[in-house]
């Protein structure tokens, strides 16, 4: 989505159009997700036109733009995930992602853990990993723009259990090619889905894409301003993982069951979440 750049209630009013029109046309869509700093209406590498526009979009969760935003999800019955929002607590400013349930109750709350220092200086990095359950889909894990350049997170979201990683980002600068390349990475070595969503417009290069356990692009969308819808089926993540990659590759069991000790994970790397539900190797 390209935003209204610096107005909120604009720019939520468009987020606003897009979940009633998905509510209305794909009525069995249960999940939106938008790209990050998306509600704020933030354009990257542009100074705000005010200081009081930028303190106007540093509010505290739950608070008057998160709170609109339950709304919204309560109103169309929808799980949604608004991008992020500039979090102020403590008179540190975070960036930080909501997961709001059709309910409009916030379930699950992640602070991004790796700012892009220096160009975003004024965030505070988060310091802990987020993950949240579905009721009868399964598990979701959180990852913000530059957190996916480190594996680690990734890898740790899987570890704890997550079946789908949301990750919305905001990156206007050549490295979005890699950042796919990325998205495809992770979604290989860690078995599980990759949902990467990026803005679009001089504020954000675009080509959000959907990724499956195998590491197949099952989405990609153009540097344009669209809407793409994918089926999930979680029964995959837990075939592929079993299976093997491509059925063959069973490399989070080989992973579980190796004697190397990562010290890195304390020699605790296999009694992972990720790992209770999987059968011995060869089966």
């Amino acid at each position: 989505m390209s935003v209204v750049p610096w107005d909120v209630d604009a720019t939520v009013e468009k987020m606003a159009g897009f979940v009633r029109d998905l509510a209305r046309s794909v009525p069995w869509v249960e999940l939106v997700v938008f790209h990050e700093l998306a509600a704020p209406g933030v354009m990257q590498f542009s100074t705000p036109p005010s200081p009081q526009v930028l303190a106007g979009v540093q509010q505290s969760i739950p608070g008057p733009l998160s709170d609109r935003l339950c709304a919204l999800a309560r109103k169309e019955k929808r799980w949604l995930l608004p991008g992020s929002l500039y979090e102020l607590e403590d008179g540190k400013l975070f960036n930080t992602a909501i997961v709001i349930s059709p309910a409009g109750e916030i379930v699950a709350k992640y602070r991004k853990l790796f700012p892009w220092y220096p160009f975003e200086a004024e965030f505070t990095a988060g310091d802990e990993f987020c993950v949240f359950d579905i009721p009868g889909i399964g598990r979701f894990g959180l990852s913000i723009c530059y957190d996916m350049w480190f594996p680690e997170t990734v890898r740790t979201l899987a570890w704890l259990g997550a079946e789908v990683v949301l990750h919305p980002t905001l990156t206007t600068s050549g490295d979005r090619e890699l950042e796919l390349v990325l998205g495809q990475s992770h979604a290989i070595t860690n078995q599980c889905y990759f949902v990467d969503i990026n803005g679009v417009g001089p504020w954000g290069g675009g080509y959000s894409q959907i990724i499956d356990p195998d590491g197949r692009v099952v989405q990609r969308a153009s540097g344009q301003e669209t809407v793409v819808t994918e089926i999930l089926d979680l029964d995959r993540v837990t075939r592929t993982r079993e299976l093997g990659t491509l059925g063959m590759t069973q490399s989070l069991k080989n992973l579980r069951d190796s004697r190397v000790t990562f010290p890195q994970y304390g020699g605790e790397f296999a009694r992972g979440e990720v790992f209770k539900k999987l059968k011995p190797e060869g089966t």
